[in-house]
């Protein structure tokens, strides 16, 4: 839940959902929502795809899925799942014995979906698979690949198929004495998912994962996933998300962290708010951002830095900020720090003092964090 008594209009009520283990990363209950992405090398490809997993979770995954399509591939995920610092997902299609060898590989959770696996005896040998090496199971519903009595029943793919679709592969499970899973209802249509999702929500208790499927290209897609998912956040709904793009996964994860932070659900790394710059500009804004995005991408610790052009709007975004710059006039501006007035600083060595003021603050987080477990 995230509570803000001062400010109650930022409150989020998550959904009360189970809790469930995906290797060592609890989904659902009062467990941070967890930020997964998903590998696009050849899974048989220990090399690359190790180098993407472990990109991935530097970038600050909580889980990474692997597309298991083949004996080459489940091959490899035994040797990748004992490289990567995060769980790794194996994506089951059609062939039920895949997941089997994925959670013997060592999968932390397989995805499928139950319908597509094949008979009641296949199904329950998959169950087995994951009971006997402790994987959880993500029920994958997509509007792309419905039943085909479903899309008799309701003619095309809707919400309301989708959900029935999930909910018969629940029963799947129920049925067979397995409870540790989550599930996802996705679709490429903004509206379709979102109704879809609302629906699930009140249907079952089971965690959730979003992720509105197939949602395009980095701008685009960054755009659909902020508008879908970042409803269904504020809404409460939701246990752990996957942006999906037609871009590095790495960009996947970093979409994901700032839809969670800006809603004040996740916190991680420096946060920047900065102006759009206008001809009031003290300095160029634009390229500035540039630089200190890539300049501080090493900072985990949660804060927060100010970035505004002039001095309309810069000191009063300056208060509430742990760091901040105001553009002024001959080439100088103002340092802000814990949101007071600290002192001028001439533009053209502002990048690297803003950096070293950054860094300076982390380490104090960090010091009075440690100070505070210990």
């Amino acid at each position: 839940m995230s509570m803000n008594h001062i400010r109650p209009w930022r409150n989020i009520e998550r959904r009360k959902s189970r809790q469930i283990m995906v290797g060592n990363v609890p989904v659902g209950g009062d467990a941070p929502i967890a930020v997964q992405t998903m590998t696009n090398t050849d899974s048989g490809d220990v090399k690359a795809t190790l180098k993407q997993v472990l990109a991935a979770a530097e970038a600050g995954a909580d889980i990474v899925r692997i597309s298991a399509p083949d004996v080459a591939a489940t091959t490899a995920l035994r040797e990748i799942t004992k490289e990567s610092p995060v769980p790794i997902v194996a994506d089951i299609h059609f062939h039920y014995k895949r997941a089997i060898e994925a959670a013997e590989a060592g999968a932390a959770c397989l995805r499928i979906n139950p319908g597509n696996i094949g008979d009641d005896t296949r199904v329950k040998e998959v169950i087995k698979a994951a009971k006997d090496h402790g994987c959880s199971i993500r029920i994958g519903v997509n509007a792309g690949s419905l039943e085909k009595h479903l899309l008799d029943k309701y003619g095309e793919p809707c919400p309301d198929a989708m959900v029935e679709s999930g909910l018969d592969h629940i029963k799947i499970l129920q049925d067979n004495d397995f409870h540790n899973f989550k599930i996802s209802v996705k679709a490429s249509d903004v509206f379709m998912s979102a109704a879809a999702y609302q629906q699930l929500a009140d249907a079952t208790d089971a965690p959730i994962h979003l992720g509105i499927t197939e949602a395009g290209g980095f701008v685009s897609g960054t755009i659909k996933s902020a508008i879908g998912l970042g409803q269904l956040l504020w809404m409460g709904i939701g246990d752990t998300i996957r942006v999906s793009l037609s871009a590095d996964p790495v960009e996947e994860v970093k979409v994901g962290f700032e839809i969670l932070k800006s809603l004040g659900l996740r916190h991680r790394g420096v946060n920047i708010i900065s102006c759009p710059s206008c001809a009031r500009q003290g300095f160029d804004v634009i390229k500035t951002v540039e630089t200190l995005e890539k300049r501080l991408e090493h900072i985990k610790t949660p804060m927060s830095l100010s970035i505004i052009g002039c001095v309309v709007n810069g000191p009063g975004e300056a208060l509430m900020t742990d760091v901040g710059f105001t553009g002024g006039g001959a080439g100088s501006g103002m340092v802000y720090l814990a949101g007071k007035q600290s002192h001028k600083l001439s533009n053209d060595q502002m990048v690297d003092h803003i950096v070293e003021q950054v860094e300076l603050k982390a380490a104090q987080i960090d010091a009075i964090a440690a100070e505070e477990t210990a």
